[in-house]
């Protein structure tokens, strides 16, 4: 994957992109005047004038604050600044920022809030490594109260940029203005939603810095998979999209609808072994689908031979039964593309390296949190290190979902995926992810792009939905976004 513009930067990448541009030299005092205009001019284009107070750390955030000011200022709005620090105490860009600034500057105790109109938040940014305490946090907190806009450059001050956690306290923000590329914070929760509106700015780094940097993180988006997205071609036969198999189990609505996901995401042929006595209801709605009854491990053996079976999903609808561990293990020992979801992942409980042991091919894990967590339940850490931590451990991709699904590649990558609608929290969203999944896996798509593509389709597909979803809406609406897809596919294809 390219960095692009869907790269996210840790705090720490951050200030190195800021250093190489400066030794490449472009003067920090520029950096600092360009991100204090991305300030003012994002809350120009969005409130009329009015009276502003700038909260300004001791920092380098607070320089902004200083330069977000001064432009206000000149555009006539009536702008005061409390100030953390006394000017005069204030080092490097930011001490000359506010040698520019001539306009009043008060102390925290002296804020009179009466007749503010908006608070630009510019006091700690995205490195801030101790709890938002004290004076910091009281002036935040009023700010709340009265219900203030609040603007916050870089991140609300208190969210972690990395994380998206909250150290002691973080205001919410109408508006954050971050620079030249966004933070995992911006999109894990809570930060996301304390982030508001969220404007990445260019403030003059070049783009070739990101080369040295590396970035490893990524927004999810088209840009990331749309070269590896399966598309037929003129020669193009069923076994050519791929023989998905599903193992079914004796709750069937989990497994049909994730076979719904996987034929109408692209696979050529969809199978379902299912337990005795269940193939009618699997069969009633899936005409095009094959359905066959699956009595033991001997049949399930059987099953399993067939070698244009190229993809294979266990976990389904398929209960806590004594069959589902050497169900998983029968799977995995055939070393195909595989997807565990649900009670594949939930029978490993607490046995992650005895699952790890099993995987011998490209393998895509779905946990949501509570079956992540029994899984691993001693891994901790924030949402995107316990990801990450989790595909190393097993050799596999992690999505652990959520409204803010984490894909994680043993190899360190990771896509955080922001578009998945809040009406999307129904029964049976799961499964379809997993189908989703399965399908792309079966036409023979890199597992790591193919969990980011199936999330990222999953969640835009039930944006596109009317209000009242359930699971069963969402692939009927992935033929129409993969008909959009495929005429912005790259050249060549």
């Amino acid at each position: 994957m390219k960095a692009g513009p869907l790269a996210l930067l840790t705090t720490a990448q951050m200030y190195a992109a800021d250093r190489a541009a400066m030794a490449g030299g472009v003067p920090g005092l520029d950096l600092m005047e360009a991100a204090g205009r991305a300030v003012a001019e994002a809350i120009r284009r969005r409130w009329p004038p009015g009276p502003v107070l700038v909260l300004a750390g001791p920092g380098n955030n607070g320089g902004d604050g200083y330069v977000a000011a001064r432009l206000l200022a000149a555009a006539g709005w009536p702008v005061t600044i409390a100030a953390l620090v006394p000017p005069g105490e204030l080092k490097g860009d930011a001490a000359v920022m506010a040698a520019r600034w001539a306009g009043p500057v008060i102390g925290f105790d002296d804020i009179d809030w009466s007749g503010i109109g908006l608070v630009i938040d510019a006091l700690f940014g995205a490195g801030l490594s101790k709890p938002v305490d004290g004076l910091a946090r009281a002036a935040l907190e009023a700010a709340g109260a009265r219900g203030l806009p609040i603007i916050a450059v870089d991140v609300p001050s208190g969210v972690s940029g990395d994380t998206g956690e909250v150290l002691g306290y973080a205001p919410q923000a109408a508006l954050t203005v971050s620079f030249f590329r966004a933070k995992p914070g911006h999109l894990l929760l809570p930060g996301r939603d304390l982030c508001g509106t969220v404007e990445i700015a260019p403030i003059g780094i070049p783009e070739s810095v990101l080369d040295d940097i590396a970035p490893a993180c990524w927004r999810n988006g088209p840009a990331l998979w749309l070269d590896s997205l399966p598309v037929p071609r003129g020669d193009t036969h069923k076994y050519h999209r791929g023989h998905a198999l599903i193992l079914g189990g004796p709750m069937t609505g989990a497994g049909r609808l994730a076979a719904q996901a996987a034929r109408r995401i692209g696979a050529g042929l969809v199978s379902l072994a299912v337990p005795p006595g269940t193939a009618s209801i699997y069969a009633a709605d899936h005409p095009g689908a094959i359905v066959q009854e699956c009595t033991d491990r001997e049949a399930l053996a059987d099953i399993l031979r067939d070698p244009r079976r190229n993809a294979l999903l266990a976990g389904p609808g398929a209960g806590q039964g004594a069959e589902v561990r050497p169900t998983v293990s029968a799977v995995l020992e055939t070393g195909r593309a595989t997807v565990l979801d649900a009670d594949a992942i939930s029978a490993f409980a607490g046995e992650a390296a005895a699952l790890a042991a099993l995987i011998k091919g490209p393998c895509v894990l779905t946990p949501h949190d509570g079956e992540f967590a029994r899984l691993f339940p001693d891994l901790m850490g924030d949402r995107l290190s316990r990801a990450r931590q989790a595909a190393r451990i097993l050799g596999a991709v992690l999505v652990l979902k959520g409204s803010d699904t984490v894909i994680a590649a043993p190899d360190g990558r990771a896509v955080i995926n922001n578009n998945a609608p809040a009406d999307m929290a129904t029964a049976g969203a799961g499964d379809v992810l997993a189908g989703l999944v399965l399908g792309l896996l079966a036409q023979r798509m890199p597992a790591f792009e193919a969990a980011a593509a199936a999330v990222w389709l999953h969640g835009a597909a039930a944006g596109i939905a009317p209000a009242g979803l359930i699971a069963e809406d969402i692939p009927d609406r992935l033929p129409g976004l993969l008909q959009r897809l495929r005429r912005n596919r790259a050249p060549g294809f």
